[in-house]
């Protein structure tokens, strides 16, 4: 994190003292952005159709690598492909100098079998972690993928007036890679995509959701996604006879108190003035008979805060909780917690800058502040590089209210599609003004 704050620093010190070319009335789209994206609307919900029909796990994205890296390479960029698996970057560089920002579209799709009724609807199955299932871009990375190679056009055509250098992150397995395997913006973190050259200053992205209309645009500075943690308890006891308790030590009795315990760790722990928490037990299993008290009990569960003190304070509570509760009934558990995505942190000033481009695209009566969200994203893994700002784009038709639709990882999960014109006029429009004003 430290990086990162240095990073946002800098440029807060850019904006306020209107150094390194940053206009002082602010930062302004280029006319063209609005009817160069329309030209190319037709084309990105082609695009989106396509990949949806066609959706593929993280790791496995073969299918789209290939339809990515192949539109890139004919737009004259330099292309990589194999990053993480199967992640595609590729790079655009300007005919002035200038700054280097990044763009990230994911483009894995998840184990769900789609009901939508579209003539293009998935009907492609796989097997995912041992079980046969669905698959479909019920999370919209569909839309995201085909928003982005539409950006890359917009902007190759582009490149002789462009001041600066564009990094394009085709990402797989951001819903999580396959057991066994590693992927995702972790990985490609790891493998340099940040850090080799072109070196990027700041990361752009974006998410289609259902909670917002078509050409809603919403934002959230600091904390904006939580981080997501999984816990695992073992708790262990002595087998003996449903009729004779006593001769035992009961698993169950001593995991429902700790299911009970660990409520108290958000309700009188937590500081929650400063930042909500969830700690939630989503499974619990022990024992094969009505007349039978087993040995052990396995339970699950996750862990969502907003803030990395609050996080590592959890972690411990849930250990502590855990042990001492099965100790009280002299029984033993077995605490593990797997780290997963961290906080997503928009970067203030960042966000502060691009609130203006985001009302210059949609209007200033179609953006609105988010609320915290409780969902996690790894693109929390680059905002911990370098400044980031994450940014959500609507996309329910307008007839119908939000709270009736099919929510992002639904099997009813469905696109109205102009909501993708918004989504590329914003990220060709935050790249530019951003190359243009510093």
């Amino acid at each position: 994190m430290r990086g990162n704050l240095c990073a946002g620093a800098a440029l807060a010190a850019l904006l306020l003292t209107g150094g390194a070319g940053v206009a002082a009335e602010g930062p302004t789209i280029p006319a063209f952005v609005k009817g160069d994206a329309k030209a190319l609307e037709d084309r990105i919900i082609a695009w989106r159709r396509d990949i949806h029909q066609h959706p593929e796990l993280g790791n496995r994205e073969t299918r789209t690598a290939t339809l990515v890296a192949d539109h890139l390479k004919k737009l004259g960029l330099e292309v990589q492909t194999g990053v993480a698996h199967t992640g595609v970057v590729a790079v655009l560089r300007g005919a002035k100098p200038g700054p280097v920002v990044a763009l990230r579209a994911d483009m894995d799709a998840l184990p769900v079998t789609e009901k939508v009724d579209l003539p293009f609807a998935s009907k492609v199955r796989t097997t995912y972690n041992g079980q046969e299932v669905g698959v479909m871009h019920a999370c919209g990375h569909d839309t995201h993928v085909a928003i982005l190679m539409g950006v890359a056009e917009l902007l190759a055509k582009r490149k002789a007036e462009m001041a600066g250098t564009v990094k394009f992150i085709f990402q797989p397995a951001e819903e999580g890679a396959p057991d066994g395997e590693e992927g995702g913006a972790e990985l490609m973190v790891r493998q340099g995509v940040l850090s080799s050259d072109p070196k990027p200053q700041v990361i752009f992205g974006l998410h289609v959701g259902s909670d917002a209309h078509a050409g809603e645009v919403s934002y959230r500075p600091g904390p904006a996604m939580a981080s997501s943690d999984e816990f695992k308890i073992v708790v262990k006891g002595r087998q003996t006879h449903g009729a004779y308790p006593w001769a035992g030590t009961d698993p169950i009795v001593a995991a429902s108190a700790i299911v009970n315990g660990l409520q108290t760790i958000v309700s009188r722990n937590v500081e929650l003035i400063k930042e909500p928490a969830v700690v939630s037990v989503g499974a619990m299993n022990g024992g094969v008979r009505d007349n039978i008290i087993p040995d052990k009990v396995e339970m699950i569960g996750t862990i969502r805060t907003f803030d990395a003190g609050m996080r590592a304070q959890i972690h411990t509570r849930v250990k502590e909780i855990a042990t001492g509760i099965a100790a009280a009934h002299g029984a033993t558990a077995e605490v593990s917690v797997n780290l997963g995505y961290p906080v997503s942190v928009n970067d203030p000033t960042l966000s502060a800058w691009a609130v203006p481009v985001l009302e210059q695209v949609a209007g200033k009566d179609k953006v609105s502040l988010a609320p915290k969200a409780v969902a996690a994203e790894d693109f929390s893994y680059y905002q911990q590089q370098i400044p980031g700002f994450f940014f959500y784009i609507g996309v329910t038709d307008p007839a119908t209210p939000v709270d009736k639709a099919a929510s992002n990882h639904s099997p009813h999960f469905k696109v109205d599609e102009s909501g993708l014109l918004v989504g590329a006029e914003s990220m060709a429009a935050l790249t530019l003004a951003y190359l243009n004003s510093h």
